[in-house]
């Protein structure tokens, strides 16, 4: 547990982005945690708090202190005749939270399958994929404040869950150390696959009745086709939120793009996929020197090597005003853009 000066996070960005932090610690335990926020040297730093670095996108050095959450641990804690809460520590990493419920035959974390980062991120932005968010299985979470380094706990009102958003992206962003995540896992299996692509690969697969653990197969199968690997090529995954317009506009953008997918929000909105108009605007598979779009998946933007990252946060901008000019809407960055 000690402070390193000028320390390289590009190991620790799954962009692998190339800046330095003015300090770096790594923590394992709370107590751990709220030593480091009583040194002196760290009261008056800007800090950031890092898990998996999946979701950031660093365009500058930072200059501060980011801690690095590596806090460990998962178990069941208890269960009833319906419901199982599941423990974990914030530094776990995320799909290996998902096996661990797989294992113990508990259903509600299989379509949210092989998203990179850790469990102690996934609240934030409350992640989300193929018919379900986390907010679908919250229970609460523990947390640090690290102004005090005192302990919080947040149960499923208090964060105040959103499309991809929370109250840690608002009001309580950059104060609070999320170390500790409560699930509640169904253990009556009630398998979703009315989303995405999971019944033609089920089909594929000949499951006619699937299991959680089918799904599971299913879900990795669909994003390992999509998404590159960041260990081979630097991303954040999907780099913007699918946007949710009124019905009214859907319908009148449907008399000009016939072919525009959708999928019910309400009685009043729809949400669009993002990939779908940044891929109609020419996009999908744009390479601007060591950086550009996947060839695979719209929504990726990627770092072949060696870019840096105002670099990829124009191209997302550009992006950005060419799907307003085309469609009128706007779409909004998921990633965090530092």
């Amino acid at each position: 547990m000690m402070l390193q000066p000028d320390y390289s996070l590009k190991p620790y960005n799954t962009f692998g982005i190339d800046v330095k932090a003015k300090f770096f610690a790594r923590f394992q335990t709370v107590e751990e945690l709220q030593e480091l926020l009583k040194l002196p040297e760290v009261w008056q730093e800007e800090k950031l708090i890092l898990g998996g670095g999946s979701n950031i996108l660093f365009t500058k050095d930072f200059n501060g202190l980011v801690l690095l959450n590596s806090i460990k641990g998962m178990q069941v804690l208890e269960q009833d005749d319906e419901f199982a809460y599941v423990k974990a520590g914030g530094g776990e990493a995320w799909h290996d939270l998902v096996l661990f419920a797989l294992k113990e035959q508990l259903a509600g974390l299989e379509n949210l399958s092989l998203i990179p980062g850790t469990v102690g991120a996934a609240p934030l932005q409350n992640i989300g994929a193929y018919g379900v968010e986390l907010k679908d299985v919250f229970h609460e979470l523990e947390a640090i404040e690290l102004a005090s380094g005192e302990p919080y706990i947040f149960d499923h009102e208090a964060c105040r869950f959103g499309y991809r958003d929370s109250i840690f992206k608002n009001e309580a962003k950059g104060k609070y150390v999320v170390t500790f995540v409560t699930f509640k896992l169904r253990k009556q299996h009630q398998v979703n696959t009315s989303y995405g692509a999971i019944q033609e690969v089920l089909r594929d697969m000949k499951v006619q009745e699937p299991t959680i653990q089918d799904v599971s197969v299913a879900v990795c199968a669909i994003r390992m086709s999509k998404l590159p690997d960041p260990k081979e090529i630097g991303n954040a995954g999907s780099f913007f939120k699918n946007p949710e317009i009124p019905i009214l506009k859907f319908d009148l953008l449907k008399e000009t793009y016939p072919a525009m997918p959708a999928y019910p929000v309400s009685e009043l909105t729809v949400k669009v996929p993002a990939g779908w108009l940044i891929e109609q605007c020419g996009w999908k598979g744009k390479v601007i020197q060591n950086y550009g779009v996947h060839k695979n998946q719209a929504l990726v933007l990627v770092n072949y090597g060696g870019a840096a990252g105002g670099d990829i946060r124009a191209l997302a901008y550009e992006i950005i005003q060419s799907v307003k000019e085309k469609f009128g809407i706007e779409l909004h960055p998921e990633v965090n853009i530092l």
